[in-house]
């Protein structure tokens, strides 16, 4: 349980029809695997303790009562497991049968659940065989001891405050008002849901979507357990599915074969997320009941992305990629459209982030309905460019149809080293940021002399790290790529080639395969000689820092975990460290670039605009997360 982490299960048990003490012994069973894998939530199926297709047996004394002998056989079984069960069965309290989910924990029973809204599909006979519970506030006896009786309660775990359980029932999931709502707006962050519907064509992918759509809107986890083989197929079939989800993903899902299925839910990360929504409060109203023992480290078994900005699925991939560009063309075209700008003035350099500004003007101009040739884009030659990074942008713009210009700005810098005393043969920061704002001015001046406007080029992951020079590359009329993270940028000219085929995605391919550079350093023997990874490190490390420190919030010591899961085998311990440390310490150093952004579109979950999305002094301190950082040295 570090970090937020907590494992939890989906169990669907071998089951006979009608054989209450057979189909406990093999809950037990999985409790105690479960247990072995150091799952602490376990849930199993609906009425799994009788078989959910036992048809009016459930109206015989001698099921409903051998049920909960069975139950005591689980309740006897747990102690030791530090596990919470949810037991689906049947329960026979207060004059009517219920379907109950039972909540184990340590030998208690801390509570039955019971079923709040009934099916009436010809399929089953749930309204005439069951009643449906209330969230009125009521005891039963049971099990020999008197027990909470209500739909809506919450189980909470005594150390770990974000771990708060709630417990659904199968047709449930589908009601206009779900109770999982309910549950995740009076605090529930994990919500178990207990089915026992039978496999149609089409439902399983149902019971995906719904669960995932759940998951997502409700900002919790999600854990489905379905009936499985077993249950009798007089007129229906069961296949045991099982899903886990988190925020709208699926971190383990399984069908078929009785079994286990248990991953890590982050509940860091949830709580994160509602307290930006603002939405999901803690009722006090709401029946809660503790549990829980001592906290654990639990491993990781769930899969940790290296590129969590960039989809694993292909097509998911090529479809955000399109409309990354999209938006970024839609915004730019607005803001054309709102200066009534003639001309849209690019620096391209060969490299990526001007590459995607060019593809993003050449897209709005068509979206206007404008010509190419109100594009110019204008390479500035100096002291580090390389005939390969100079050649691949003029065969860009004549790709595109734009203008092109080229402004070799190799005396206008030198005779600027002149002017204020500079030795050109000391290669230091001043010998590269006069580069830097030199082509800005051409660009300014440029734009001016067209009525044009400035686009500018910087990425995301420069932003975060301040890889770029003040008033330099740094400033714009209107910065197109500011919402994209380097990775995502690389995916986004990649569809942008397959897309377009031919001599512009020669050019794109060769693009992409050129190392990141400013190119401010002289080359070595015709090569690219500065290369930015090199520097500030691998930009898939920080942007992986980048999504974890920002979009949730983690702690140094919570990311830097996760980057030894996801690049395991990549980098080793040390090598990761002193890439973390170096991109804290240059985020905070370098806010004062971030605090002045020209104005650019956001097109994903990220942004460090500072009209918002990102607000923090420019002098904030930053010892505290350093402190942490250092404390995980290797």
């Amino acid at each position: 349980m570090k970090d937020g982490f907590v494992r939890v299960g989906a169990a669907c048990p071998e089951i006979r029809v009608a054989d209450p003490m057979f189909n406990a012994a093999k809950i037990c069973e999985l409790a105690e695997q479960a247990a072995g894998e150091q799952v602490k939530v376990l849930v199993f199926p609906e009425l799994c303790l009788t078989g959910s297709t036992c048809g009016d047996l459930f109206l015989q004394r001698t099921l409903l009562q051998g049920a909960e002998e069975a139950l005591k056989l689980i309740m006897e079984a747990s102690v030791g497991l530090d596990e919470l069960l949810l037991v689906g069965l049947p329960v026979a309290v207060q004059g009517g049968i219920y379907s109950a989910a039972a909540v184990i924990w340590e030998g208690r029973l801390l509570g039955l659940v019971p079923r709040g809204q009934l099916s009436a599909r010809g399929e089953t006979s749930e309204g005439r065989l069951f009643q449906a519970g209330t969230p009125e506030r009521k005891a039963v006896s049971f099990c020999g001891a008197w027990v909470p009786f209500q739909t809506g309660m919450l189980f909470a775990h005594r150390n770990l405050p974000e771990l708060v359980v709630g417990a659904a029932l199968s047709e449930e999931l589908w009601a206009p008002a779900p109770p999982s709502t309910a549950l995740a707006l009076s605090g529930a962050t994990v919500i178990g849901v207990l089915a026992a519907s039978a496999e149609l064509i089409g439902r399983s992918e149902r019971r995906n979507r719904t669960v995932l759509e759940a998951s997502g809107r409700l900002a919790a986890g999600m854990i489905l357990s379905c009936a499985g083989e077993g249950e009798s197929t007089g007129d229906l079939v069961f296949t045991g599915q099982r899903l886990i989800a988190e925020r709208g993903e699926c971190l383990a899902q399984c069908q078929g074969e009785p079994g286990l299925i248990y991953t890590e839910l982050d509940l860091e990360r949830l709580s994160q997320d509602r307290q930006r929504l603002g939405i999901f409060r803690q009722d006090p109203e709401a029946l809660s009941v503790a549990w829980g023992g001592d906290l654990i480290d639990t491993p990781l078994s769930r899969a940790v992305p290296k590129s969590p900005f960039v989809p694993l699925d292909p097509e998911e991939r090529t479809a955000r990629s399109r409309k990354i560009l999209e938006l970024q063309a839609l915004g730019l075209k607005k803001r054309i459209a709102h200066t009534g700008t003639k001309r849209l003035v690019v620096g391209v350099s060969g490299g990526l982030d001007s590459t995607l500004a060019m593809l993003v003007c050449a897209k709005a101009l068509d979206l206007l309905e404008m010509p190419r040739q109100a594009l110019l884009a204008v390479t500035m030659p100096c002291f580090g460019t390389t005939s390969r990074t100079k050649s691949n942008a003029e065969k860009l713009a004549e790709c595109l149809g734009a203008e092109l210009r080229v402004v070799d700005i190799r005396k206008s810098v030198e005779q600027h080293f002149l002017d204020i005393g500079h030795d050109k043969a000391v290669t230091d920061v001043t010998y590269e940021n006069a580069q830097a704002r030199e082509r800005t001015q051409v660009l300014m001046d440029l734009a001016n002399d067209c009525s044009g406007m400035v686009v500018g080029t910087g990425d995301l992951s420069e932003l975060a790290l301040g890889w770029a020079t003040y008033n330099g590359d740094h400033m714009s009329m209107y910065d197109v790529n500011g919402g994209v993270p380097k990775t995502l940028l690389k995916s986004v000219v990649g569809t942008a080639a397959a897309d377009a085929g031919g001599e512009l995605e020669a050019v794109l391919r060769d693009i992409l395969d050129t190392p990141i550079s400013p190119e401010l350093l002289p080359p070595s023997e015709g090569q690219i000689a500065q290369k930015t990874e090199d520097l500030v490190g691998p930009y898939e490390l920080h942007d992986f820092f980048l999504y974890y420190a920002l979009r949730w919030g983690f702690t140094p010591g919570k990311v830097y975990r996760l980057a030894k899961a996801a690049f395991q085998g990549d980098y080793d311990e040390k090598t990761l460290y002193k890439w973390l440390e170096n991109f804290y310490r240059r985020f905070f150093s370098q806010q004062f670039k971030r605090s002045c952004l020209p104005d650019g579109p956001k097109v994903g979950s990220e942004s460090l605009s500072p009209r918002g999305d990102w607000v923090m002094p420019s002098d904030a301190s930053r010892a505290l997360w350093l402190e942490e950082v250092q404390k995980l040295k290797p």
